[in-house]
């Protein structure tokens, strides 16, 4: 048998133990047995590896030398990067089907610890539903129009609505009371995002932003508008919170802004030729999550819970802090913002409007939705394209994660849900069931079940 020359290295590029002369066909299995060694864990943690950018999935000879990659003369450097520790199952049936909404189902959230899902529709209200019973827990009513999108604050204690009748909502998620009416905009809501809770232990500050051109930031607890950014040309798009406490806006005006907290602007980002529909950060989830991670602790107090979020962020955050704006120019960039008004890459190879974008958990991916029917993957910190997730037969809407990183579910317009598998980077399960297009999709952060939502009313409940 063949045997090849290898060295470990970490994704930083530093060595880790002696050059080893291998058997060419070593499998994934006893290259993780053997970095484990080199690291000293006690008990076998899971690793991917990577030799030139490509994943060895079964062995070496296998993945790169049959397949050309490299030659077994080579000395192979091989890149080992951690898994999550847990496994999420994937969901494979439907174990509810809530009817309630009236019209359809816009926007679907779980609250940051997982216990709690909201759904906003196009019939003016919110719900909150009960998730150990999947029963409707309540119905908040106030908005005189439809309700465009939800957000969770990170300590999961409000909910807010964002409508098309120009308001912005709190509500009290336990009973279902209106906590306060935040008015200002003059057209309608399109985003709402929240001040992460490592900056803001009290969550008491939210972004929004409105058809009007203009973001709002408000104080939940005095229900005023604190300031309001006004740059941009055109409808505001989209609003990110970033965790370096800078507001992030994207716009049809094709620009994308990054703000001061204080309500200045820090930079514009250019470059895209149409419309900028979408932007997703690559520390996304540990934002959301806040001081929830997939062990459903609950943190003794505030003090705490920012102490945790910003432990989870900073693990996050540890290769760097990314940026990608998707657009209706076909294409998507991925921005570095803190060290470049340049794009690091230009990411094309989608036929039609850019929808919607999402990174990893663990912000080495990045999926993109478009209405191209297809979703494509591409590599996290170079934006180097991946595959292309091809199975819907219509416009994909919207991408969602396992927390784990290692599935991939999309809603299309075709009425289906769909879940990839990101090792062999094919499909893994079809989910069908809605009558019509599905709008909205969300995976619980514990992994243990999906919510989705469409034009049929319906809100329906997947468990492994």
């Amino acid at each position: 048998m063949a045997t090849i020359l290898a060295q470990f290295r970490t994704a930083d590029g530093e060595k880790t133990g002696p050059p080893l002369s291998l058997p060419a066909d070593v499998t994934t299995e006893q290259l993780s047995v053997l970095i484990n060694k080199f690291l000293d864990h006690e008990e076998i943690r899971p690793y991917s590896f990577y030799i030139d950018s490509k994943e060895v999935v079964r062995s070496i000879l296998a993945d790169i030398i049959e397949t050309g990659v490299r030659s077994a003369e080579d000395t192979l450097e091989i890149v080992y990067e951690p898994q999550a520790f847990f496994k999420v199952r994937a969901v494979t049936r439907c174990s509810s089907s809530l009817t309630g909404h009236t019209e359809a189902v816009l926007s679907v959230s779980f609250s940051p610890d997982g216990s709690q899902l909201a759904s906003g529709s196009g019939d003016t209200t919110v719900r909150i539903w009960d998730l150990s019973t999947e029963t409707p827990r309540v119905t908040c009513k106030g908005h005189r129009n439809w309700v465009l999108c939800i957000a969770w604050a990170p300590n999961a204690q409000v909910l807010a609505s964002g409508s098309m009748d120009n308001s912005v909502r709190l509500w009290d998620p336990a009973t279902g009371r209106e906590l306060g009416i935040l008015n200002g905009h003059r057209k309608w809501i399109t985003a709402l995002s929240w001040e992460p809770q490592h900056l803001n232990p009290q969550c008491s500050r939210v972004a929004s932003s409105s058809k009007d051109g203009t973001v709002r930031v408000w104080d939940v607890k005095l229900r005023r508008c604190l300031f309001t950014l006004a740059g941009h040309t055109a409808a505001v798009t989209c609003v990110k919170w970033g965790g370096d406490g800078r507001i992030y806006t994207g716009s049809q005006d094709k620009t994308i802004k990054i703000w001061n907290s204080d309500g200045t602007l820090y930079k514009t980002l250019s470059g895209h030729a149409h419309w900028v529909n979408t932007l997703a950060f690559s520390t996304d989830f540990a934002l959301r999550t806040g001081a929830f991670d997939h062990t459903g602790k609950h943190p003794q107090n505030g003090e705490e819970a920012a102490k945790r979020a910003q432990e989870r962020y900073a693990e996050a955050k540890a290769n760097g802090e990314r940026l990608v704006s998707g657009s209706d120019d076909f294409t998507m960039y991925l921005w570095d913002p803190d060290t470049s008004n340049k794009p690091v890459a230009r990411l094309t190879g989608h036929q039609k409007v850019v929808n919607h974008v999402s990174f990893s958990p663990d912000g080495r991916l990045l999926a993109s939705a478009s209405f191209d029917n297809s979703v494509k993957l591409w590599d996290g910190k170079t934006g180097k394209f991946i595959a292309s997730l091809r199975g819907h037969v219509a416009a994909v809407y919207q991408v969602c994660w396992s927390a784990d990183s290692r599935m991939l579910l999309s809603a299309s317009k075709d009425s289906t849900l769909k879940i990839w598998d990101l090792r062999s980077k094919k499909l893994k399960l079809e989910l069908p069931g809605h009558a019509d297009e599905v709008f909205a999709v969300d995976w619980s952060p514990g992994g243990d079940r999906v919510a989705s939502g469409g034009k049929d009313r319906v809100l329906k409940i997947w468990k492994p």
